[in-house]
């Protein structure tokens, strides 16, 4: 694990358990209710921050999911909120609530590195939008926290988020297990106690598989919404839809509160829309008509018992509700899975490589290539059309719809340096799916496995309707339990 230093590489500076007069079980509460607190003079920030401050000198070392720390910073701007406070001024609805931040996303005045050696000494003179917004509203960044690569693929055989600056990030349940990624970092961290919530990034599943790994909430929301100004792998091009920013927090409320405040355009990345975000709560979930599927059509990997099992119980749980409920999969995804895979690689991996060269990095990953097979223009155009015929045809298939539950991942949190290769099953992943089709999809913890891992339900809707993605998330929080505190 690299060591904790802050950007300026400054000594650390953070109060001790022993000077705060709040129970460590604060810092398990949700954001929702630590602004609350805050706002009502239960805790001052400055007492929170320090808190959690302590929290991550204690776990950190075992789980190395934050990376670069701003401390210092952290403790003199909630010092500024608690005085802004007692005048009677409120940021916003996350006054005085400590954060992390993906490694991938720009942040003012701290290294910000995507996981690559070229940027390692980087330090972005802006916020991305989303940072902005979150310090807009009150939020306070104590630091940055592990990604692979430009959030692309980590080191070949470990099977979690790692990359040659930092090392690997462990799970915080068990640390010989992994957090998946790319978000790993901002799962392991958020679950741990260590933040109130992270923003993370999601290419393929990048948000919901740390979530699923590390028992937290998180959501991937629509294509459109939130704008990726500021982020190491941006927007446009033939990826568009792919890559989006999303919440991810140990509470839906949480991400219900998070979503709305980072959405809407920066007039920079030119996909964003100026559409309302629809009240969750305007949400009767016992109305909602429900399509659950456990694999992703004929020759796809089915779920395991574990796995199956607690989408069942997500599905039953409904069933209770007195929803209609079918199973049924959505058309094609497999087919668009191999034409996603083809798309990316068409160019050779020249885009990844102009990334390396831009941001001068001479020393890439051990994961990163640049030798795929060029893809004729004319087969590179056609798969472009398939791709959007199969879209449509999901569109279709989702009018009969409101929302669709699914499995995360096909089997349970495997171990870091795991031998065997889940990703050569096809059907293995859930997600990536719903990066082509840009629909809203979150993640929230259902159960737990044999091997103490916590096990996730994804949640669909379609397009733009994040309210009935949360609102099913919360009813399944109620039901099934939701996040749980790890031993760590």
């Amino acid at each position: 694990m690299a060591a904790l230093t802050t950007a300026t590489g400054a000594g650390l500076g953070h109060s001790t358990a022993a000077e705060s007069s709040a129970s460590v079980d604060t810092l398990f509460e949700s954001a929702t209710s630590l602004a609350a607190l805050i706002r009502n003079r239960k805790i001052s920030s400055k007492e929170l921050t320090g808190m959690y401050i302590d929290r991550i000198h204690k776990v950190n070392p075992h789980i190395n999911a934050l990376v670069t720390p701003c401390f210092e910073r952290a403790l003199d701007e909630a010092g500024k909120a608690d005085s802004a406070l007692a005048r009677g001024q409120v940021s916003g609805p996350l006054h005085g609530v400590p954060m992390t931040i993906k490694d991938s996303i720009d942040t003012e005045g701290v290294v910000t590195t995507g996981g690559t050696q070229g940027r390692s000494h980087f330090v972005p003179k802006t916020d991305a939008p989303v940072v902005a917004r979150l310090r807009s509203a009150g939020a306070i960044l104590m630091g940055k926290t592990n990604t692979p690569e430009f959030t692309l693929g980590g080191v070949s055989g470990l099977g979690t988020t790692a990359n040659i600056l930092f090392g690997m990030t462990k799970n915080p349940y068990d640390t010989r297990y992994s957090t998946f990624g790319s978000s790993g970092g901002a799962g392991a961290i958020v679950a741990a106690g260590g933040s109130a919530f992270d923003i993370g990034s999601d290419f393929g599943g990048s948000i919901r598989s740390p979530s699923h790994a590390c028992g937290i909430a998180g959501i991937k929301p629509t294509t459109g919404r939130v704008p990726r100004t500021g982020h190491i792998v941006g927007y446009g091009g033939p990826f568009d839809s792919y890559q989006q920013l999303g919440p991810m927090a140990r509470y839906v409320e949480d991400l219900r509160t998070i979503l709305p405040l980072i959405s809407g355009p920066d007039y920079s990345d030119a996909a964003i829309h100026d559409l309302p975000f629809p009240d969750p709560g305007a949400i009767d979930p016992s109305s909602l008509r429900v399509c659950f599927y456990l694999q992703q059509g004929q020759g796809a990997a089915g779920a395991s018992s574990e796995v199956a099992n607690t989408i069942m119980s997500a599905v039953e749980a409904f069933r209770a509700l007195g929803c209609r409920v079918e199973e049924n999969t959505p058309p094609r995804i497999l087919e668009a899975m191999e034409i996603r895979s083809q798309i990316r690689n068409a160019d050779g991996n020249a885009w990844q490589k102009r990334l390396t060269e831009e941001y001068g990095t001479t020393v890439p990953g051990p994961s990163r290539r640049f030798d795929y097979p060029l893809m004729d223009s004319a087969e590179f155009f056609r798969l472009l059309a398939v791709q959007d015929e199969i879209k449509s045809e999901i569109l279709s298939f989702m009018k009969n719809y409101d929302v669709l539950i699914s499995p995360v991942r096909s089997t349970p949190v495997p171990k870091i340096g795991d031998p065997y290769d889940y990703r050569g099953i096809p059907g293995w992943s859930f997600t990536s799916i719903y990066n082509v089709t840009g629909y809203p999809a979150g993640v929230v913890r259902g159960g737990t496995c044999s091997n103490g891992l916590p096990i996730g339900v994804q949640v669909v809707a379609g397009p733009w309707r994040e309210d009935i993605v949360l609102s099913a998330m919360a009813f399944l929080e109620n039901e099934l339990g939701g996040y749980t505190r790890p031993a760590i």
